[in-house]
């Protein structure tokens, strides 16, 4: 399935439209990883837990929109676009949405 930030897919042409499609997933931070991270913002740098926590947060959302690409009989998705929000203390919702269309 091709997943692009742009309206058009190079060599393609849209022939149909199926409408929003979406993933999300919430991720909630581990408290002994908050302790790390608190001795690393003492010294500063990248807090690598957090790095590759909300990666994966992205990848599964992803992977959510296209299941939810696919249920509709799409072969791409155009448009796509990220969102992140805070839900609580500690936690955070990744959100993926783009246009999910038919590719000829």
């Amino acid at each position: 399935m091709k997943v692009t930030t742009s309206s058009q897919i190079a060599g393609k042409t849209v022939a149909q439209s199926l409408g929003i499609v979406r993933g999300n997933t919430i991720r909630v931070r581990h408290l002994g990883r908050d302790i790390l991270a608190g001795f690393k913002m003492l010294v500063g740098g990248e807090i690598q837990d957090y790095t590759k926590m909300m990666a994966e947060a992205r990848e599964q959302a992803v992977d959510r929109m296209i299941d939810d690409a696919r249920s509709l009989g799409a072969n791409a998705i155009v448009d796509v676009r990220f969102s992140t929000s805070y839900v609580m203390a500690g936690a955070a919702e990744i959100l993926v949405y783009g246009t999910a269309v038919v590719v000829e």
